[in-house]
């Protein structure tokens, strides 16, 4: 039984093919992976936008219960000494309507 000799070039270009088959291998499964880290990382950012979002309506709900008129009252009341202007400290301007 003979056995074919292969040349230099033809061993060069299979190593070479070789070479280049399991470098586009790689890279496709390197774009593979990360393509579902990103996913991931899409919706690991999704979901955090869902919890902001949810915190911010429980604080405007916070901020407008504390600043409903009758609290803001009581507090110039009670805290600040404040009470009703007497009918001397109020001053009535003259506002002209401008055309």
């Amino acid at each position: 039984m003979v056995r074919k000799k292969f040349s230099k070039k033809e061993i060069f270009i299979g190593i070479s093919c070789t070479l280049f088959a399991l470098l586009i291998l790689s890279l496709y499964v390197w774009h593979q992976t990360e393509s579902v880290n990103l996913g991931y990382d899409s919706a690991e950012l999704e979901y955090r936008v869902l919890q902001l979002e949810k915190e911010v309506e429980e604080l405007e709900t916070v901020k407008s219960s504390l600043l409903t008129l009758d609290r803001v009252e009581d507090i110039a009341r009670d805290k600040l000494k404040l009470s009703e202007p007497e009918e001397e400290q109020i001053v009535y301007k003259d506002i002209e309507k401008r055309h």
